[in-house]
């Protein structure tokens, strides 16, 4: 073998040798591509996946944010027309004097000035009730209808003695003589002085009627103001011996507070100070009428007499009740007030005020603390002055924060 064909085997053979190892190295190549590839698809894909996943999540809080704004918790919106109808009136509260009080246990009484008893001038047998206990009752309406021998006698003697005076009367005190004339009215007025209480009605009643039989000794007792009735002590048929209480009449809608305070606090008190009552979570103003000049014997204390207007026949007596009495002390101190009707009960029973938020009739029930009321005004903390509160138809707002179904309440 010569040369030439020794160099052309070697050369094949090593052709021979390199081919499978290009080819694998170019298996190898291409494997290592396509991962690669892969790897960079997959990162477009995460990236793709993050940016939107990111987009998704900026774009739900936004909705989130914008459905909070929508929908906040005890936050209700009204209307401006909803807000007119209602009547609703907000205003900044702000810092104001207001005078020291002083609280006291109380009892409530009647007023003995619009308090009447209603009671038989004479010894009579009762025959007929026109009213039941607990009945309100009119000045002048019938209360019960008595019988008496004694007033039979009385009413007789009024139709002679009107028969009489009239007839003189109208012969003149010319053609009579001037006793005859004067005995005729004096006699005319005694009987009616005599009648055991008939009153002017009654007697007009009597002598205008020609029967004569209607001297019978019934008589009617009637109320003597208006009222309603709160005592009965009788039944049909019995003797009501004279001055005895058939009934008590009275009008509630001015009632008597005994308030007990120390002596050393009753110096701090005068009449016509401002007083208030606190019952069942209301509120009922007065003025102090009568400071007692006596110690109760057993207690030590001062009677403070309040009278109280009695706001929806709330109260009644032999009711024991909070008071609160202004004094005459020259030391005041400053405190945020607004009307009492602005501060509402919330379901949990706290009391809450309805604050108004930064847009225009959105409101929101916040909680704060009522140290008391005084003729109407409540004295609360918990809120900053010049907090925009609703002072007048805060019930229909708190109305219709309940209808929208939020908790009427802020932590």
């Amino acid at each position: 073998m010569n040369i030439k064909n020794i160099i052309m085997l070697i050369l094949l053979t090593s052709t021979l040798i390199n081919m499978p190892v290009v080819a694998i190295a170019g298996e190898h190549k291409d494997m290592g591509e396509e991962p690669h590839k892969d790897h960079d698809q997959h990162s477009d894909e995460d990236n793709h996946d993050q940016h939107g996943n990111e987009d998704e999540h900026e774009n739900h809080d936004q909705n989130g944010n914008e459905d909070k704004d929508e929908g906040e918790e005890g936050v209700i919106r009204l209307t401006e027309k909803q807000m007119k109808l209602a009547d609703i009136v907000v205003e900044s509260i702000q810092m104001q004097d207001i005078k020291s009080v002083i609280s006291a246990p109380g009892e409530v009484r009647f007023n003995a000035y619009k308090t009447a008893a209603v009671t038989s001038r004479i010894t009579a047998q009762l025959i007929k009730r026109h009213v039941v206990l607990g009945e309100t009752v009119k000045k002048g309406q019938a209360i019960a209808t008595l019988s008496s021998v004694e007033m039979a006698d009385a009413q007789g003697n009024i139709l002679v003695s009107d028969r009489e005076w009239k007839r003189v009367k109208e012969l003149g005190e010319k053609i009579v003589s001037e006793r005859r004339y004067t005995e005729a009215r004096v006699n005319w007025e005694l009987a009616k002085a005599k009648a055991y209480g008939m009153t002017e009605i009654q007697i007009s009643t009597l002598i205008k009627n020609a029967d004569f039989s209607r001297a019978n000794g019934r008589f009617v007792l009637i109320a003597s103001l208006d009222g309603t009735i709160l005592k009965e002590d009788y039944i049909v048929g019995q003797q009501i011996e004279a001055g005895q209480e058939l009934n008590l009449i009275t009008d509630e809608s001015s009632l008597w507070v005994m308030a007990n305070v120390t002596p050393a606090l009753a110096s701090q008190i005068k009449v016509g100070n401002s007083a208030s009552v606190q019952f069942n979570n209301q509120s009922f103003s007065g003025k102090v009428s009568q400071i007692s000049h006596t110690l109760d014997e057993i207690t030590r204390t001062k009677i403070i007499r309040l009278n109280i207007t009695n706001r929806d026949d709330a109260l009644h007596p032999g009711l024991f009740v909070n008071t609160q009495i202004e004094t005459e002390s020259a030391t005041k101190t400053m405190a945020l007030t607004l009307p009492e009707a602005a501060v509402l009960r919330s379901p949990d029973g706290d009391w809450q005020v309805l604050v108004e938020q930064e847009e225009l009739g959105e409101f929101k029930g916040v909680e704060v603390e009522l140290l008391r009321v005084i003729n109407g005004e409540a004295i609360i903390e918990g809120l900053s002055p010049g907090t925009r509160v609703v002072v007048q138809g805060a019930f229909f707002v708190q109305s219709e924060l309940a209808k929208s179904g939020f908790e009427v309440h802020n932590h």
